[in-house]
């Protein structure tokens, strides 16, 4: 099969009393296994999407209802091995992140194999989104589609609504298990089997129907009492050790450093609780992290063994982050904000688009292939290449530049919450500020690329003392 797997990302979800204002939030970066993928940021109107849908990778054709809903999305610009919406929000509010990529082992696959004709990452928001009204309703469908299709992966997938975020991995070729993540806590997942203890008489679980039957009947857990999927399902490699496991003991760290725990440990919790609210500041500095403030900063002053042991979380392969936030105490017209960045997020700041509109920015639309530095994606990741040749040289100009930014996308948001009362067309009115924040962030992206540039041509090896 030929098949292009973004099987790098890291994800972090949130409840509403977990976080600083009360919203739901899942959020994920993006990543591939190449450095440069360009990304789109747009919305699929219900007459654009398909009814008889096929995969590219798989070639599975999956007949769809006929009546989706209008959906925010995050899809591939060169559409070779197909569309790869990655994450959005629909009409009616509820959020879709599909997929963390992660793990399994041979007792799984020897029981339940692969689906080489199945669905995959490539599909899953196409074939979820535009039909779901709740989170948990998005769990139920995305199991009934894995039951029947099969998939030729494992994968993670994230959903929340105002109420509800959900957490989703499957299990093989056709099985899957998901978790109501409690309103008070936080999850951070790597690419690995993350759910660890699972109850199955819960009202906050779903699973496949059969899922307790072939553990048992088949042997699978290697528990004396409880239900360990991670232990049953997933994996506990040396590669886990270095790839997955670091970034959820840093992310961990960051929201309880109160807590001691081993970067390398396999049995980090799954389900954490922070010792102060969330913020969407936080929730993006962790997706950008490079474990600042230990000897394993890529950046740092470990050695050079210590700085090269743990995959980072911010990495040159992030092709976007996104953060779907929806907030609770306004609206329904103006809850969903799509909060979105392109490139590697060490030198990037998300935005707060609305996801109740008709059509997004061109700078953030417009992407292709060609190099452009008037589209965000090709300004991000420029950025990020320069800032990356001297990163203690840059690492202000980005401070400055995030802070300030954030300041002025939250101006602009507070400005269009307050002034949505009693407008005729909210969406084009939401649109209008979409694109005041777009601008304000190509502007800004614009601004940090001159000025390190204008400063960084001090500091070129190409020079000589004399001067006539």
């Amino acid at each position: 099969m030929d098949k292009r797997i973004k099987g790098s990302c890291t994800t972090i979800l949130v409840g509403k009393k977990a976080s600083i204002d009360g919203s739901t939030i899942i959020s994920r970066n993006d990543d591939g296994h190449e450095a440069l993928d360009p990304e789109r940021f747009v919305v699929i109107n219900p007459e654009d999407q398909p009814k008889h849908y096929q995969a590219v990778i798989s070639g599975v054709k999956v007949d769809l209802p006929d009546d989706p809903m209008r959906y925010t999305s995050i899809p591939n610009s060169i559409l070779t091995n197909g569309i790869w919406p990655a994450a959005g929000i629909n009409s009616d509010n509820v959020a879709m992140s599909a997929t963390e990529t992660i793990t399994t082992n041979s007792r799984v696959l020897g029981l339940d194999p692969y689906v080489e004709g199945g669905i995959g990452e490539e599909d899953l928001v196409t074939l979820v989104l535009p039909y779901i009204h709740s989170a948990a309703e998005g769990v139920e469908r995305l199991g009934s589609l894995l039951e029947k299709y099969g998939t030729y992966e494992p994968n993670g997938i994230g959903f929340s609504d105002k109420n509800e975020v959900w957490w989703l991995e499957t299990i093989g070729g056709h099985h899957w298990a998901a978790v109501r993540i409690p309103d008070d806590a936080y999850v951070v997942a790597p690419n690995r089997m993350n759910i660890d203890d699972f109850d199955f008489e819960s009202d906050n679980t779903l699973y496949a129907a059969d899922l307790k039957e072939m553990i048992d009947k088949n042997d699978l857990n290697p528990d004396f009492e409880k239900y360990n999927l991670r232990h049953i399902f997933g994996s506990s490699s040396i590669k886990d050790t270095v790839y997955n496991n670091p970034r959820a003991w840093f992310g961990q760290k960051y929201f309880n450093p109160e807590i001691e725990q081993d970067p390398m440990g396999q049995d980090l919790p799954f389900i954490c609780h922070a010792n102060r609210k969330i913020s969407i500041e936080d929730v993006k500095f962790v997706l950008s992290s490079h474990y600042e403030n230990t000897k394993y900063d890529v950046y740092g002053n470990g050695t050079e063994a210590e700085k090269k042991l743990f995959r980072p979380i911010g990495i040159n392969r992030n092709h976007d982050v996104h953060i779907l936030q929806i907030r609770n105490g306004v609206p329904d017209e103006i809850a969903g904000i799509h909060w979105l960045a392109f490139g590697a997020n060490t030198f990037n700041s998300v935005v707060p688009f609305y996801a109740n509109v008709n059509d997004t920015p061109a700078c953030y639309k417009d992407a292709d292939d060609t190099f452009n530095l008037n589209n965000m994606y090709w300004l991000s990741c420029t950025t990020a290449l320069l800032g990356d040749t001297d990163y203690d040289f840059y690492v202000d100009f980005r401070n400055t530049f995030e802070l300030e930014a954030m300041g002025a996308y939250r101006q602009i948001q507070h400005e269009t919450d307050a002034g949505i009362s009693g407008k005729n067309d909210v969406q084009s009115f939401l649109a209008d500020a979409n694109n005041k924040l777009a601008n304000e962030s190509l502007k800004r992206q614009t601004k940090l690329l001159g000025d390190m540039v204008i400063d960084g041509s001090e500091n070129m090896k190409l020079r000589y003392n004399l001067n006539d």
